[in-house]
């Protein structure tokens, strides 16, 4: 369905002042060539300025049957007819004929005249190069991004690539490079067009599209497919046989039966990377005899591909955002996007038989026999959503590609043959008979005359396009009408999005930007939410109105008329209303807006007020309006552990202690928690760099900081608050509190019981960093300011799986009245622990551990359970040899097992005789660690193994009890 809309995309026209009758016309480079009627003089005219002033004219060598001009490399190309051959021929420095330069170059493809001007100074000339081909040419395409040359041959198309050279700043020279050939089998094309790697190819009934792709270290594959419903037949005599009608999209436009091979036929320095064929897109037509359709009414026309940027196109190696087909049949037309997936945009049905068709970013334009038509287009629509991966959510929309058309106008002209299009200008050819009525009855009575005898008449009109602003305007003022008699109109909604459309393909181009563009824009967003704001697709009233700029103040007022409507707010506003508030990015309301929130949610959702009143834009709302809110909700739904959380904090806010502890009491704190799940902004408010503590969560911190820690530990779990803004949420909420070395101890205990809780990995070692840190930190400066934990190390080691059971050991050089302050004898205690426990990776927190001496147990027990831990048994002996000896047993029982059993009498008894003989009989803790230690070698070793671990110069006496255990163990194994 098409609708159709009294608007006005035509501002002005005028008449372009040729000598002779058109023939053939072109647009480009803000020029218009026309070829006379006889087809051998081409003039140029001026597009931008009054009256279109002659730029200069010329001969060709031939009669012209096609023209077409290249903005990149500004040349024209034609096809051209002489004596009963046909040749292809391009026109370089046409400009130089308007100073009346009238020497002209011609030359061959290739080959420079005179020595080549490449090798000399260029001479200010006209140049005309023709291009040999094997084939009759039978049309040509230029591609607007490289200005490349694509020519259809009846059986091939051959792609030339242009070289421009630049000689000067203002001269350069314009040469075409023959570099491939695509040869074609069942398909002879009428019409081609080139784009940026596509290649569109129309016959009568067939539009096939292609994409040439560089793959590198690849072959050419080339498939020979069968025509499907034509080979394989012996046609027969008496019968015709027509395929029906088709679609094949992407992978399976390969199936179409036409056969594209490529051939190489020059620029040998980029044939090292192969190409390939891709199709992408076939479409055949055929004609329904049985429902009275001819072949005329299927024969295509105006095929097009269409580019939209949305980036400056002249930088060197800019591509399309998008690329689209066009092509059309006489009362249909038909858009796809072909780049990034292959989908139909549109399709037209026109009004009346279609002569002629232009696609450009803002509309389609036709003409018939007798008007030019504007209808709207989708490009935007798909290169927006191309463009911004935010198109379609919460912060940004677009209407819908799928939205239906419209047609804005139709402008009369009689006799239309011919249309073509350059920036805001359109030109169209008239030819039709001026006989006058008189003549025209006294034909009736005589004898047929001579076509030659009758008057003939034609018009070359430019038709200047309104400025988009100034149409969006109207196509506002118009929908106004559909307003009035219906606000819930879809045919408003309809042209509104149609205008949205048109300023959004404006601002894409970025010539196009400037200031009073963009405010439009805005403007146009705020319409479509004020129309979503009470229309079905509701939610669309959010990202339209974030568009806008409003501020939610602005929003409100603008819906506040609703309010006093049969259906009260429309849903789309509230739904609008109630994102925002959840936005930590809103603006702080007034009192007075913000009790007009409230009344709003009160009357509309009840149910919403707890996460309303909860919203950092609400603050000022006034408490006790809130809470007679929540006490009306409570009395139809009965208590709920947020909305009681709620009420709660309005009575903080309004200073009665009594009535917040009443409520407080109403559930327990486990119950709390999970209300604070549902609702994270009773805490904290603000998110990223900008988390700011409640004043609920600041009374907790006095009165209940053990659900606060909870609290916050749940909201982490469940993906409502970040590691970082926990942080922050703590740093804030304790910054006046003077706080131990480390950091604020509820951010301590807060890591601490996120470590209980948590199973991320990522999070887990994280926190194991910063709680060693913290609690190297405090033993290292040891001092206290009387601030209790919320767990002491026995409750991490009885509850927490990170936390590990404090080796016998470690217990040794660290007894629990070891003479440290009590405070950092748990964070000791709870370092060692973890340097116990099974998680912690040890190797991460040496370099901490460098603040921390050896020189006192305290330091030596955190130094050797390192090394340990990293497999450095051998130090760690030595070590404790020097410092503690009466736990190297305690040690070697437990560290020196299974696989380090071995050091018993490898490392432990050699060091444990050296260091007891130097000492003699005095030190008795090294002597019954020896001892002790050759009660384990003795059960280990044979005694030719003990014997041999034996110092020469030692006691027998002393050493003798044990080789008789030795032996007496042997004996009995």
């Amino acid at each position: 369905m098409v609708h159709v809309y009294n608007c006005h995309p035509f501002a002005s026209q005028q008449i372009v002042p040729t000598e002779q009758e058109p023939g053939l016309v072109c647009c480009g480079g803000g020029a218009l060539f026309v070829v006379s009627a006889g087809g051998c003089k081409i003039e140029a005219f001026l597009l931008e300025e009054e009256g279109c002033p002659l730029i200069c004219r010329f001969a060709t060598m031939g009669t012209v049957q096609r023209i077409l001009h290249s903005e990149i490399g500004d040349y024209l190309v034609t096809i051209e007819e002489k004596n009963n051959a046909t040749y292809l021929r391009a026109y370089t420095n046409w400009r130089y004929q308007a100073a009346e330069k009238t020497r002209v170059g011609v030359r061959l493809l290739g080959h420079f005249l005179r020595g080549s001007s490449l090798h000399g100074a260029p001479k200010e000339q006209m140049e005309i190069i023709e291009i040999p081909l094997f084939e009759r040419p039978l049309c040509v395409a230029c591609c607007g991004v490289t200005g490349d040359l694509l020519v259809g041959c009846p059986k091939s198309l051959v792609l030339f690539s242009l070289k421009r050279q630049a000689l000067s700043d203002k001269l350069s020279i314009l040469d075409f490079e023959r570099c491939l050939i695509l040869h074609l089998t069942g398909l002879s094309p009428h019409q081609v067009a080139i784009c940026s790697g596509y290649i569109a190819l129309q016959a009568e009934l067939e539009v096939l599209v292609v994409k040439l792709e560089r793959l590198p270290g690849s072959a050419f594959t080339q498939k020979s497919l069968r025509r499907e419903g034509l080979a394989g037949n012996q046609d027969l005599d008496d019968f015709f046989i027509f395929p029906k009608h088709q679609e094949l999209l992407g992978e399976m436009a390969k199936d179409c039966g036409v056969k594209v091979s490529l051939e190489w036929t020059g620029m040998e320095s980029e044939s090292r990377d192969n190409l390939a064929i891709t199709y992408i897109l076939y479409r055949r037509f055929a004609p329904d005899f049985f429902q009275g359709c001819s072949v005329e009414d299927t024969h295509l026309h105006s095929l097009q591909l269409h580019p939209m940027f949305t980036s400056d196109r002249e930088t060197l190696g800019v591509e399309p955002t998008c690329v689209f087909c066009f092509f059309s049949l006489p009362s249909t037309g038909y858009v796809y996007s072909v780049r990034g997936g292959v989908e139909m945009v549109s399709a037209y049905q026109y009004p009346e038989k279609a002569q002629q068709a232009v696609l450009t970013d803002l509309f389609l334009h036709i003409i018939t026999k007798n008007a030019l038509q504007c209808f709207s287009v989708r490009c935007a629509a798909v290169a927006a959503r191309a463009e911004d991966p935010y198109i379609d959510t919460t912060m940004k929309a677009c209407p819908p590609i799928t939205m239906e058309v419209c047609a804005l106008r139709i402008q009369l002209f009689i006799g239309l043959k011919a249309l073509c299009h350059n920036r805001h200008h359109i030109v169209l050819l008239t030819a039709a008979d001026v006989e006058t009525k008189e003549d025209t009855e006294k034909s009736s009575f005589a004898k047929h005359r001579d076509p030659s005898e009758m008057g003939h008449g034609w018009n070359l009109y430019v038709v200047n396009t309104v400025p988009p602003l100034q149409l969006y305007n109207e196509m506002v003022e118009y929908s106004k009408k559909y307003e009035e008699t219906n606000p819930l109109s879809q045919s408003c909604l309809h042209l509104l999005s149609e205008a949205h459309l048109l300023l959004r393909a404006t601002l894409l181009a970025p010539r196009m930007r400037n200031p009073e563009l963009q405010l439009a824009f805005q403007e146009s967003c705020a319409q479509l939410g004020d129309c979503f704001s009470r229309l079905r697709d509701c939610h669309l009233a959010l990202p339209y109105y974030k568009m806008s700029g409003l501020s939610v103040t602005e929003v409100i007022s603008r819906n506040r008329c609703l309010s006093v409507s049969p259906c009260g707010y429309g849903k789309g506003f509230l739904f609008f209303l109630k994102h925002s508030l959840y936005d930590e990015t809103m603006e702080e309301l007034t009192e007075e807006t913000a009790n007009e929130v409230l009344d709003i949610f009160g009357a509309a959702e009840p149910s919403q007020l707890p996460h309303v009143i909860a919203s950092p834009s609400m603050v000022r709302a006034s408490p006790g309006s809130g809470l007679a809110h929540l006490e009306s909700l409570e009395s139809i739904t009965g208590p709920a552990v947020p909305l009681t959380l709620s009420k709660a904090a309005l009575a903080l806010r309004m200073g009665d202690l009594q009535l917040y502890r009443q409520h407080m009491d109403r559930h327990a704190e486990m119950l709390q928690v999970y209300g604070f799940i549902e609702e994270p902004k009773l805490l904290l408010h603000g998110r990223g760099h900008a988390v700011v503590p409640t004043p609920l969560a600041r009374h907790l911190m006095e009165s209940q900081d053990g659900l606060l820690v909870a609290a916050l530990v749940a909201l982490h779990e469940n993906n409502k608050v970040k590691l970082d803004e926990a942080d922050l949420f703590f740093q804030d909420l304790c910054g006046k509190v003077s706080g131990l070395q480390g950091g604020p101890q509820l951010l301590v205990d807060f890591w601490e019981a996120l470590l209980m809780a948590s199973s991320q990995e990522a999070v887990i070692q994280e926190l194991l960093f910063r709680l060693t840190s913290v609690y190297i930190d405090r033993v290292a400066c040891r001092d206290s300011n009387g601030i209790k934990p919320l767990k002491t190390a026995d409750d991490l080691i009885n509850s927490c799986s990170h936390f590990g059971v404090i080796y016998p050991w470690v217990s040794i050089l660290t007894p629990a009245h070891f003479n440290i302050v009590h405070d950092h004898q748990e964070d000791l205690q709870k370092l060692q622990s973890l340097l116990c426990g099974p998680t912690l990776d040890v190797s991460s927190i040496l370099p901490l551990l460098e603040q921390l001496p050896d020189e006192d147990n305290a330091g030596l027990s955190l130094h050797v359970l390192c090394a340990t831990k990293l497999g450095h048994h051998d130090s760690s002996i030595e070590r404790l040899l020097d410092c503690c000896p009466e736990a190297i047993i305690p040690y070697a029982n437990h560290e020196l097992q299974v696989n380090k059993r071995a050091l018993w009498w490898q490392k432990l008894l050699p060091e444990l005789c050296e260091r007891t003989r130097a000492a003699g009989e005095e030190n008795t803790i090294l002597l019954s660690a020896l001892k002790e230690t050759l009660v384990v070698v003795a059960m280990e070793l044979n005694p030719l193994e003990f014997l041999d671990l034996l110092p020469e110069d030692g006691t027998a006496e002393f050493f003798l009890p044990h080789l008789l255990d030795c032996s007496k163990r042997n004996l009995m194994t």
